[in-house]
Formats: structure tokens, C-alpha cells, sequence
């Protein structure tokens, strides 16, 4: 029987800066964590299941070699966290699985069904693949060799959420216990039954390639030459993960993704390695430039995110496309800051959605900037971003209120923007994660 690693994930943010009122909880939520875990700890003990519970480390990526160290095939690792920012269509529990994984999202699936089983009254958010979080990326879901999955439970700052998971906590307890015990039979299944490495076909962008990749526990691996034929230079990526097999080196797939290489599943177990799309790797980064998304696409993709948008910005893709155009800003860029912005115009935090601020601009009085309507709002964007990445006159009347204090054409590039626009050092990573899944929403990517 394979052993189950749990660990408790704390501390850190996810969305575009550290809000107020997310300072200081990072001790709470580890407190909740830590007593989840060692409730789910014994009862799986004396379901005779193999338990290791992982120490509390600082940081999450030591937590991570420390489970590769001991891990053996057949073993399973859940993180339990809870997410820092809450809203009316995102509460309760979800499940984080690494994208392109068919099998890791069944086991998130499973992992929820059981929980919805035994606590109700905390809702499910669904099984998500790590691609639509702050990053594009869940260390915990990639970097792990063994299966592994991470699960939001709740959200630190939501007083309701809060409530419910000290009143539920050992039903919550009971509830991962029971999915974590189905996922780990599966596993075991699996392996019993030497699915554990599969062959399967490959395309490199839409041509038949000659040699074989691997699939292992779901996650497709290609094998390494074709990275140097797609121009990656695995020197500047050493965390990217390779493994050795039958006299072959590969890489996983999915970790090219954020090298703008996409991975395509096909029918009859092939995967399509793609590094052509409609847009140059200039253009994606590039803020004067064009966008290759329709409004139909921005509304699509704002939708599915939240779906009462539209309700209240009506017409916001529209004119988007426009305002950038008139300024030769990449509307694309610009739509998908403002989704990380205004978490997909939740909102949430001290800048309210009457005032049609969308992309966190302040005043000169050290205030929260402040428009009359949702069109000039985007002007001051478009106008802010062109401050940056031009020394181009404005065509449109000036709105932006700081348009002048930059030194324009100082940052051409939105990867420029870190530390300028946010002093979140991750900063453009999130709006290039964002900015992919619009692409793959729009069937660019």
C-alpha cells in the first residue's frame, strides 16, 4: 500500500498585491492548517493506512524536496491551504490539480466528492487545473515526482468560511480523509496494473513527430531534443523537470508552457507540442502592439471567470479594444492586467467598482484614483500603460492623473512593469498566466 504525505501550506498571496487586510493572518490560517492536518493524520492511521506528516517549514519548496526525498512509487502528497481572498461566487473548497492531467483532475474530483459528502454547508468550488492561479503555476502540483494535489479550504479572511471550518473541523477532517483513502486506492490500481508509464504519440506543431513520448502517472513527457528544436535554452530552466528512460532523457511537457510552448491533447493518445501561434513572442510581451482577441473572446473568457461581469460592465471588452487601439497599446495586455487587477472585477479590496478604477491607479494625493464612467477609467489605463512603454504624444485628451510623473518609454515591455506598476515581484509571471489562459480561451494558445 502506497503512503499519503500531508502537508500544511501557509503564509503568501495570490493575487496582484499583499491587501491590508490579509497582513498578519498568515499565523491564523497556519494554526487552522496544522490542526486540520493532525486530525486527518490519525484517522487514516487507524484506517491502517501509511501517514507521514510534514514538518512545518517556512517556505513551500522546501516542504516540497523534503516529500521528494522519501517519496516511492505508489505514494500520494496533499497540501491543505486556505486562500486569501474571498467573494460571494468563490467560496468554499476547491482542488488544484497540474494542468493537462486528465487523471490528476479525476482525483481532485474524487477528493471533493468525498468532502461534499460529509460537510455540506462548506460548498465546493470544483477541481481546477494550477494554470488559473496567480501564476499559471502550483510548485506543489509540478514540482512533486509522486501524484499530488492542493486543496483550498475556505478562505482566511471570509469570517463566514472561518466559522465554518473551526465549527466543521472534524467533519472536514473526516471528508479529506475519506477522498484521500479513494484517490490512494486508485493510485494503487494503477500501478497494480503497470499503467504507470504509458507510450503516446506526438506532434510537434501540427507535424507528426518520429519518436515516442511517455506518459507517467498522466503528466506527458517529450523527450528532450525536441526543447533544442523548439529553441529552448534548457540552460537558463536547470528546475525543469527531466527524468531518464530506456536510454532516453525527457522533459515534462507542461513545464514549457510558460516558454509560450503549448501541449494539445488529440484523439487516439497524441499530444500536438506547439510553438506557432498567431502572436510573435515579441508581440506577447510587447505593450505597443496589437491584440489578436476578439470582444466575443474578452467577454467569453470575463464570463467564465465571473459571471455577473457583464451585469456591471457592459460593454467593457468593446472598449477596451478601442481605447487601446487609439493609443496602439496591445488590448490583450491591457485586458488581461485589468482581470488580475480587479480579480475579474470582483473587486474586493479598498478600490470599490464604482470607481471605474481598473487597473489600480492612483491620484496625486496619495488616494485611489477616481472616474466618472467606466470609458475613462480604461482611458487612464491604456494612457498609463503608453506612459510606460512610449515617448509617443497621447491621441485622446490626457486622463490619467500620474500620465506625466513617469518617465515615458521607460518599460516597453509588460516583464518592465514589475516593480514600477506593482512592487509585487512576480508581478508580470501573473499577467502572463492570466494573458495564456485568455489564448487558450480564445483557441490562440
Amino acid at each position: 500500500m502506497g503512503r499519503i504525505f500531508i502537508c500544511a501550506i501557509y503564509g503568501g498571496y495570490d493575487g496582484a498585491a499583499a491587501d491590508p487586510e490579509t497582513i498578519g493572518s498568515a499565523p491564523n490560517e497556519a494554526r487552522e492548517m496544522v490542526f486540520l492536518r493532525d486530525l486527518i493524520v490519525p484517522e487514516l492511521r487507524n484506517r491502517k493506512f501509511e501517514v507521514i506528516a510534514v514538518p512545518d517549514f517556512d517556505n513551500p519548496r522546501i516542504s516540497i524536496d523534503w516529500i521528494d526525498r522519501r517519496a516511492k512509487p505508489g505514494d500520494i502528497a496533499l497540501g491543505i491551504h486556505a486562500d486569501a481572498y474571498a467573494h460571494s461566487q468563490t467560496k468554499g473548497v476547491s482542488t488544484f490539480y497540474i494542468a493537462k492531467n486528465g487523471e490528476r483532475k479525476n482525483h481532485a474530483q474524487m477528493l471533493l466528492l468525498a468532502f461534499s459528502s460529509r460537510v455540506p454547508d462548506l460548498p465546493s468550488r470544483g477541481a481546477k487545473p494550477d494554470t488559473v492561479t496567480g501564476t499559471g503555476s502550483l510548485a506543489f502540483c509540478r514540482r512533486l515526482m509522486i501524484p499530488s494535489l492542493l486543496m483550498e479550504i475556505g478562505f482566511k479572511i471570509d469570517s463566514d468560511d472561518r466559522q465554518k471550518i473551526q465549527a466543521y473541523r472534524r467533519e472536514i477532517a473526516l471528508g479529506i480523509a475519506d477522498g484521500l483513502v479513494t484517490w490512494s486506492r486508485d493510485v494503487q490500481m494503477q500501478a497494480a496494473s503497470n499503467n504507470h508509464t504509458v507510450p503516446i504519440h506526438l506532434k510537434v506543431n501540427n507535424e507528426p513527430y518520429p519518436e515516442w513520448g511517455i506518459a507517467i502517472d498522466g503528466n506527458v513527457y517529450i523527450p528532450i531534443d525536441i526543447a533544442d528544436r523548439l529553441g529552448v535554452n534548457l540552460a537558463l530552466n536547470p528546475q525543469m523537470r527531466r527524468i531518464r528512460y530506456r536510454g532516453i532523457v525527457y522533459i515534462k511537457a507542461i513545464e514549457l508552457r510558460d516558454l509560450n510552448i503549448s501541449l494539445v491533447a488529440e484523439i487516439g493518445r497524441t499530444y500536438n507540442i506547439r510553438s506557432q501561434h498567431p502572436f510573435s513572442a515579441e508581440e506577447f510581451d510587447r505593450l505597443m502592439s496589437i491584440g489578436h482577441t476578439t470582444a466575443t473572446h474578452l467577454n467569453d473568457f470575463l464570463t467564465a471567470n465571473n459571471p455577473e461581469a457583464l451585469e456591471k460592465f457592459p460593454n467593457i471588452a468593446e472598449i477596451y479594444i478601442e481605447e487601446a487601439k487609439a493609443e496602439d497599446i496591445n488590448h490583450d495586455l491591457a485586458f488581461a492586467q485589468m482581470c488580475l487587477e480587479t480579480r475579474f472585477l470582483t473587486f474586493g479590496g479598498a478600490i470599490l467598482p464604482e470607481f471605474n478604477n481598473f487597473a489600480s491607479l492612483g491620484d496625486r494625493q496619495a488616494e485611489w484614483a477616481k472616474f466618472i464612467n467606466l470609458r475613462l477609467g480604461i482611458r487612464a489605463h491604456i494612457q498609463q500603460l503608453k506612459a510606460y512603454a512610449s515617448t509617443d504624444l497621447l491621441v485622446q485628451e490626457c486622463v490619467a492623473p500620474r500620465f506625466e510623473l513617469v518617465k515615458h518609454g521607460i518599460a516597453p515591455t509588460m516583464r518592465q512593469l514589475s516593480g514600477r506598476w506593482s512592487a509585487d515581484g512576480q508581478y508580470t509571471i501573473k499577467i502572463a498566466a492570466v494573458l495564456r489562459r485568455l489564448y487558450e480561451t480564445a483557441g490562440l494558445f
